[in-house]
């Protein structure tokens, strides 16, 4: 990250967001309708200087004598872990879901994971929010937090994807239908795009090869049709094509959405509008077609 990518996370706004002063939305939880705000988990002085510590920065809380504001530990944790190329490792440890664990405990395991993934996702889209208008946003690569010009490219090491059956997508469905139903639209999205990625992962490890790290659905998808020999030929059916042509574009759509409207990116005037059926589409159509590239894998071992 440069240093003036890396400034921009100073900003005091930003800040206000990661040590849990600033409070967003209501987010409900899917086991019990329970209520809470959604933020960071809150950093008190005495948890600042304890962060500061394992970062490598040894720090003490001093509660009547001369002591720092919360916003100053946190600016000179960040400076410290920028200096020392750990500033992503700093952001991983943030939002790494055993500091949730307070905000989230007392629910279904099934019940935590979405709240986790939810909040810390419009968490990210209200940084971004403010990154929007230099250019900029905030990403998770892999393992990475990446600071960088919207539209940019990041080379990425492309996650390993253990299994992905039907249960697992059921699984990331349903969750991302509860998105909908919460008119989180955003974040149905992601999950869409989400399932295609790890799906077309998947079935490139399993014809042992490395997914491509361009970081484009799209390039994913070229290497699982060479991998998988599925380009159509002259004597496939008109309709077959059609079909295939079909699953294409959904391809094409989501990563648009993805790219310029949903969480992981800024608001801006050009945002366009996502309506609940729009949203169903969406993650409908990413279901129908991690199905089917799963099925065209199963069938290749047979």
């Amino acid at each position: 990250m440069t240093d003036d990518l890396y400034k921009l996370l100073k900003n005091k706004q930003i800040i206000a967001i990661l040590d849990g002063d600033t409070k967003f939305s209501v987010y409900s939880f899917r086991d019990n309708n329970k209520e809470i705000q959604i933020s960071m988990p809150y950093l008190s002085g005495p948890i600042l200087c304890k962060i500061c510590t394992r970062f490598g920065l040894p720090m003490e809380y001093v509660w009547n004598g001369v002591n720092l504001s919360r916003w100053e530990y946190l600016d000179k944790l960040m400076e410290h872990c920028h200096k020392n190329g750990r500033f992503s490792d700093l952001l991983a440890y943030l939002f790494s879901k055993q500091q949730f664990t307070d905000m989230l405990s007392g629910h279904s395991a099934e019940a935590i994971e979405d709240a986790y993934e939810t909040i810390t996702e419009e968490i990210i889209q209200q940084i971004n929010g403010l990154l929007y208008f230099g250019g900029n946003e905030l990403m998770i690569v892999g393992t990475r937090f990446v600071l960088r010009k919207i539209g940019s490219k990041v080379e990425v090491e492309a996650p390993k994807i253990k299994v992905i059956d039907r249960e697992y997508i059921k699984s990331i469905t349903n969750r991302a239908l509860n998105d909908v139903d919460q008119e989180n639209y955003d974040s149905a999205i992601t999950k869409s795009r989400t399932l295609l990625e790890e799906t077309f992962c998947y079935v490139i490890e399993k014809k042992g090869e490395a997914p491509k790290t361009s970081g484009q659905i799209s390039d994913l998808y070229k290497q699982v049709k060479t991998l998988y020999d599925m380009h159509v030929d002259v004597n496939t059916d008109r309709r077959i094509k059609m079909l295939l042509s079909g699953l294409e574009k959904i391809i094409s759509a989501i990563s648009e959405m993805r790219n310029k409207d949903s969480d992981a990116h800024g608001v801006g005037a050009n945002r366009i509008a996502i309506e609940d059926f729009h949203a169903r589409l969406f993650v409908n159509s990413a279901v129908t077609m991690a199905d089917f590239i799963l099925s065209v894998q199963e069938k290749a071992l047979k």
